[in-house]
């Protein structure tokens, strides 16, 4: 009987008869040497994949709503004033989000996916391109609102990004991230927002050769969604998305298997260096006289006023990539008075994090007016917005959180002359802790001090650079001064009590030179005993 007939060792004719259990064994026996016997290959796979069992309980633990979006109140003046809690200035910007944002929900509110009518409204979307430097708040921004909406919300790099089909990450992930972020709940995450910070590094290079696939490629592809389009729940380039969807099909299964990016909100951001030039060349170019070499102002509100859809597109934007982002704000530069207020009054202010990191050993750290402006000044310096406040703050703090913890402090006050004299203050801190150390450590000299008398009944002391000393090796031995008390005086006992028959001498004194040479310390004692004798 030939194999053909669907009876022979081949198996069934028809791939349809396969069943899970049948495929799984044979996706198993194909790759079982690279994962071991009775493992399979891919990280996350197992028989549940492939039965459906996992979705299935994953499935039924989600219950998610969307009537808090469809009962959507909040007025622009209530989602600024949240904002206001957080993010310092940045006035336009928390204006226009909140616009764009209450206009996109309020028109999702009035198209129901239920309702038949709604959904023929039209709908243009206000996605929204946030320009500014680093550290001026944009993801701040946005995460916040987000939160206080209650939709899904992914930020990422557009760096990262590479046009689908090549090597990099795939656009469209970011919209299966929301469904992940929303628990599986498709319908939720079909109303969630999705911030892409550094959106300019996407601007392509007018003498690029070659196809620009991680510029010019993902622009294309984003157009598509930030319009709408569906997007696949499964990466059809992913394995296991590939073996879900062949088992779905195999058990009949029929569920939503794209999500919809109709209503989901896009918020772009990036710093945009070089548009500045790119303006400043357009709006000087008929003056006469004009200096190319002239200084060229970074971007601040008034010259955004100026900027227009052209001089995106001669920075390096596709016309129809840049069209689809219609609200475009600016934040400016902070300050440090900004920042002074930002470490005063902001609810995610640098500071409370620095007071619950040394409130866990048991120092209160307190920072007075002075200190907070000083700190300001110096992270204006940086040039990295807000962001320079924890370089500052770790360069200044570092080191008093390295050697206060486990000293006797219990206060920490940073004020102006701290900060000014910090290698001073360090000092004093230092000396405090030292004495402590030394102070712990004698007492564990005094234990072995007990147990080498119990042992061998010969007393001895040790000074109190002989006790520093042994600190020091402990240090650097990583083992406490017990031990190497134990380990250094280990045959002590011997010469000592050679000294204790030939003298009489019962109590004997350990200086720093017995700890740097053990050996050499005793044997000058023992010699110098004979000569006594």
């Amino acid at each position: 009987m030939s194999d053909d007939d669907g009876k022979g060792p081949k198996g069934p004719k028809d791939p349809k008869e396969l069943n899970p259990d049948d495929f799984r064994k044979t996706l198993e026996d194909m790759f079982g040497k690279m994962g071991g016997k009775g493992a399979f290959p891919f990280p996350g796979m197992d028989s549940k994949m492939f039965t459906g069992e996992a979705e299935d309980e994953a499935e039924d633990e989600v219950d998610f709503s969307k009537d808090d979006i469809f009962s959507f109140d909040l007025l622009p003046r209530d989602i600024k004033a949240h904002l206001d809690r957080f993010v310092i200035r940045q006035d336009e910007a928390k204006k226009a989000l909140s616009i764009a944002v209450c206009d996109h929900y309020n028109h999702v509110k009035a198209i129901k996916a239920d309702d038949e009518e709604g959904r023929k409204l039209e709908l243009q979307k206000q996605n929204v391109m946030v320009v500014g430097p680093t550290g001026v708040g944009k993801t701040y921004l946005v995460k916040h609102i987000a939160e206080l909406i209650g939709v899904p919300f992914v930020k990422a790099d557009a760096t990262k990004f590479s046009e689908t089909g090549y090597v990099g990450g795939d656009v469209d992930d970011l919209v299966r991230e929301l469904v992940a972020k929303a628990e599986g709940d498709v319908s939720l995450a079909e109303y969630g927002i999705i911030y892409i910070d550094e959106i300019d590094k996407l601007a392509s290079s007018g003498g690029m050769i070659g196809r620009d696939v991680s510029g010019r490629g993902v622009q294309t592809t984003l157009l598509k969604l930030m319009e709408e389009t569906e997007v696949p729940l499964r990466n059809p380039q992913d394995m296991r998305g590939q073996m879900m969807s062949m088992m779905d099909m195999q058990k009949g299964r029929k569920s939503k298997d794209t999500i919809n990016t109709r209503h989901i909100l896009f918020i772009v951001s990036g710093a945009f260096s070089g548009l500045e030039k790119i303006v400043h060349k357009r709006s000087q170019a008929s003056q006469i006289g004009f200096s190319a070499d002239a200084a060229v102002p970074a971007i601040d509100k008034e010259l955004f006023q100026l900027v227009t859809t052209q001089d995106f597109i001669d920075f390096g934007f596709e016309a129809e990539f840049i069209g689809r982002i219609p609200v475009r704000v600016v934040c400016e530069h902070l300050e440090a008075n900004d920042l002074e207020a930002i470490l005063k009054y902001s609810e995610g202010s640098l500071l409370r994090q620095y007071e619950r990191e040394f409130e866990a050993y048991g120092i209160d750290i307190r920072f007075k007016d002075d200190g907070i402006e000083h700190i300001a000044k110096l992270a204006a310096e940086e040039k990295t917005g807000a962001r320079g406040l924890m370089t500052v703050g770790e360069r200044i703090l570092r080191d008093f959180k390295y050697e206060l913890p486990g000293t006797s402090v219990t206060e920490l006050v940073v004020n102006d002359d701290l900060i000014t004299n910090r290698e001073d203050h360090l000092a004093k801190y230092r000396e405090l802790g030292q004495e402590l150390v030394v102070e712990k450590a004698r007492q564990e000299v005094d234990a072995f001090v007990r147990e080498f008398k119990d042992k061998h009944g010969v007393t001895i002391k040790l000074e109190d650079a002989a006790v520093a000393k042994l600190v020091k090796m402990a240090g650097d031995q990583a083992r406490s001064v017990f031990q190497v008390s134990r380990q250094h005086f280990r045959d002590y006992q011997f010469g000592l009590k050679l000294i204790q028959k030939n003298t009489g001498q019962s109590d004997f004194i350990l200086t720093e030179a017995a700890v740097e040479d053990p050996d050499q310390f005793l044997s000058d004692m023992v010699v110098k005993s004979y000569k006594n004798q």
